[in-house]
Order: C-alpha cells, then sequence, then structure tokens
C-alpha cells in the first residue's frame, strides 16, 4: 500500500502513543477530514487510475474493498458535480440497494452526510447539490433504455443475468456530460462480456488477491488461504484471477455460457434432487436440484450444497432443497456408508422418494454423457454457483479431476441427479418403430 501522501503519510513513523496524541491535540473538523480523506486509506488497487480511461475494471477476490471503492469513487464524483446523473447497476435491484446503498461500505455509509434523499421504492438516492444515482438490474436491460447518465457504477458483473445486453445499453445512455465513464467492480468469473469490456480500447485494469487489502485480519487471510490455497476456486474468488480453460476439461467457460438461462421455457414435468454424501463430516454434501421439462430439455436449477455439517445437517439441508423445489424424487449415491446415507435422509423426512444409487465408474466418466448434452443444448443452467461451474471446468475426459477441492461433489450430485431424470425418460419413451 503507498501512504506517504495525507494524513496517514503524516502519521507513519510514529508509535501508538505517539499517534494518540497527535489525534487529541487535533480539532474535530481536522480529525474527521483525515477519516474521510480516502486517497490516504485507500490500498493502491483502489485508487483510480491516474491515466486517462473510459472504463475502469477493478476486478479482485472477496474482500479486496471492491465495494468501498466503487461507493468512494461515486461520493467523489457527486460531490464535485451538481445535477451528476450516475446508474448503480448490480445483479438484481435488491443486490444494488443491500450492498451498493445500503450495506456497511455502501454510498450511505460513506457519503450518507451528503445525502439528501434515498428513496428505495423510487429507486433513487438524491444528494444535496442534486447529483441523483438510480438503480438498475443486470437482469433487466430494458431498464437501461431511455436514461441518460454521466457516469456508472456495475457491482458483480460475472453475475448478471444479461451481462451483455445490460451493458451495451448502458453504454449507449452514457453520453452525458464531459467525460462519461464506468466504474466496474467484480470478482472474475467465466464470461465473454467482461474479457470484451477489459479488451476495450479505454479500459483500464486494477485489482489483485484477497491479500492486498491490509484492513482484513491475519486470522482470516490464513484461514481462506489454507482451505482454497492451491485450488481453482482460491484462484478465482481469493486470487482475483480471470481463469482459462483447462486443457480437456469435459465444460469450458464458453459452453457454460451459452447454456445458461432465466428461467425454464416450458413446464417442468419431474423435478429431482441429486445428493453427493460426504466422506466425513469436513466434507462437503453436494446437493443439485435438476429438472426435465415437458420439452425435453433438463434444467439445473440450483446449487444447495453445505460444508461441514454433520450427517443430520446435510440431511436436513437436502429436505429443505426438496421441499423448496417440490422434487419428486431425491437420487443419493451409497458409496460411502450406504445404511447411514438412507437413514439419515429418511428421518429427515423429506416426504418425497429416495431412490440410492451405486458409483462403478469415476465421476468423470459418469460426467461424459452429461457434458455431451450440453455441448447438444439439451441441458441448461439456471443455477448460479461459481463452485459447481469451477468442478465441471475441473472435470478431465478420460477420468481426472483438476478442479477445486479433493472432489467435484456439486458436479457428481448435478450428474446423478441428470442422469436418473434422462434414464427415466427414456424408459418411459419405450421402444419405437420406425416406419419407413
Amino acid at each position: 500500500m503507498t501512504a506517504d501522501t495525507g494524513f496517514l503519510g503524516m502519521i507513519q513513523g510514529l508509535t501508538p502513543e505517539e499517534c494518540r496524541m497527535l489525534v487529541n491535540a487535533l480539532p474535530y473538523e481536522a480529525v474527521w477530514a483525515a477519516e474521510t480523506d480516502w486517497n490516504s486509506w485507500a490500498h493502491d488497487g483502489q485508487r483510480a487510475p491516474a491515466i486517462d480511461w473510459q472504463t475502469w475494471v477493478m476486478i479482485a477476490g472477496r474482500g479486496f474493498g471492491k465495494t468501498r471503492a466503487g461507493a468512494e469513487w461515486v461520493t467523489m464524483n457527486a460531490r464535485a458535480n451538481p445535477d451528476l446523473q450516475i446508474a448503480l447497476v448490480a445483479a438484481t435491484l435488491e443486490e444494488a440497494r443491500r450492498v451498493m446503498v445500503e450495506g456497511v461500505s455502501g454510498l450511505l455509509a460513506v457519503g450518507g452526510w451528503q445525502i439528501e434523499e434515498w428513496s428505495p421504492s423510487l429507486r433513487r438516492l438524491r444528494y444535496r447539490n442534486g447529483a441523483q444515482a438510480t438503480l438498475f438490474s443486470g437482469a433487466s436491460p430494458q431498464g437501461l433504455r431511455g436514461p441518460e447518465h454521466d457516469i456508472a457504477w456495475c457491482d458483480e458483473l460475472a453475475k448478471w443475468d444479461k451481462p451483455g445486453e445490460t451493458w451495451d445499453m448502458l453504454q449507449l445512455g452514457l453520453r452525458k456530460g464531459d467525460r462519461p465513464r464506468a466504474l466496474i467492480t467484480t470478482t472474475p468469473a467465466p464470461g465473454p462480456v467482461l474479457r470484451r469490456i477489459m479488451t476495450t480500447k479505454g479500459s483500464v485494469i486494477t485489482g489483485g488477491p484477497t491479500q492486498h487489502n491490509p484492513h482484513l485480519p491475519d486470522a482470516y487471510i490464513a484461514a481462506i488461504t489454507d482451505m482454497y490455497g492451491g485450488t481453482r476456486l482460491g484462484r478465482q474468488e481469493v486470487g482475483g484471477e480471470l481463469l482459462t480453460d483447462t486443457p480437456g476439461a469435459l465444460w469450458s467457460i464458453e459452453l457454460i455460457e451459452a447454456c445458461r438461462a432465466v428461467e425454464p421455457t416450458t413446464p417442468l414435468a419431474r423435478i429431482f434432487i441429486g445428493v453427493d454424501p460426504p466422506a466425513s463430516s469436513q466434507g462437503t454434501c453436494g446437493i443439485v436440484a435438476c429438472a426435465l421439462g415437458r420439452d425435453g430439455i433438463a434444467y439445473v436449477l440450483a446449487d444447495h450444497s453445505v460444508s461441514g455439517v454433520t450427517p443430520e445437517g446435510w440431511a436436513r439441508a437436502v429436505a429443505n432443497a426438496a421441499r423448496t423445489h417440490g422434487a419428486d424424487r431425491i437420487i443419493a449415491e451409497n458409496n460411502h456408508g450406504g445404511n447411514m446415507v438412507k437413514s439419515v435422509l429418511a428421518a429427515a423426512d423429506a416426504g418425497v422418494a429416495l431412490h440410492m444409487v451405486r458409483a462403478v465408474k469415476s465421476k468423470s466418466a459418469r460426467a461424459e454423457p452429461i457434458a455431451t448434452r450440453f455441448a447438444a443444448g439439451k441441458i441448461r443452467l439456471i443455477a448460479n454457483s461459481p463452485e459447481l461451474e469451477a468442478q465441471l471446468c475441473g472435470l478431465i475426459s478420460g477420468g481426472g479431476y483438476e478442479g477445486p477441492g479433493r472432489s467435484p461433489d456439486r458436479a457428481d450430485a448435478m450428474v446423478w441427479a441428470l442422469a436418473e431424470l434422462i434414464s427415466e425418460a427414456a424408459r418411459a419413451d419405450g421402444p419405437r418403430v420406425r416406419r419407413v
């Protein structure tokens, strides 16, 4: 962190006692000014680039301080430019409100004294000098058709349901004022839209790993390093890396993006919950809800996986998932403690039929026909789960696994549910006679 300017630079080298004496000797106004001197407290990756830019992409690990940097940048611009029109875009309107405006590092916390009115129902935040910020959703690009903006803050673009369409609509309306600009604060995730933006003329990129935030507790850094260090998920979510495909993987980033869907296009005929029980209480129980539409298209609905819980705990999570989706059947692998798995699921009383399956092939071998159906457009991905997607991208053709963790538990749960749905549909169709 660069700390040789401003208040922080002034107190560098002082002992704690000298710092206390200095602060106590300052008038309240000076202390307040020092506390709000963002350029002093920000670390290098949070500061706006000194060069000219049109789009600033801050792509970094969890806890890097992206939200705080975004709120400070918007606040600075709003204070300096009366009547500024600001677009605040998140994955959903709820996330825009909860994180960008009302969050612990949001606009109200950072510059609330400058805000005259916050109207959640109108999706509008108005500053005392006339500047105004409006909330938008990354799932509703048409909401950005028409309004003009001076600047935009886009949070977690990698999570938006319709990133390409929403970004394009935003850009077409980002035409007000002398220097229209957009800041993107996001944890990296596979997707062509973010890559396209990063390579567009006028884009600059900052960011880094979680560890670059000097204000995080050492215990937290040590814990996530121990848990995710060296894994693909850790490189993405903690290291802030925008990863490319693993050679030989059954799923590619491009394939996953091509199979995304917001919701099923037809009514659902059957819903199964796939379960891959953990080998120990420290592991992850893969719990994934999948469905088959009446048009024959299968859907991955949601990832309900849980980690580090007792058998009774993950059994309750399975039962809750079944009730949430109105499931017809639970498909559970019984390779690890078959009788125990059956008994704890029965005790959880999910209220649906339980079907136990036994693995005779490797996880990657079982996944291959499912990946083929993804490639054929016969399976759509509705679930928003970076962990599941990272595991899919780690399954290697021929039997290997190079994804996060020791086992692709979430991916295996998905494969079990989809395989049973597809198998049941094939049995229902029965043999057919083709007339020539």
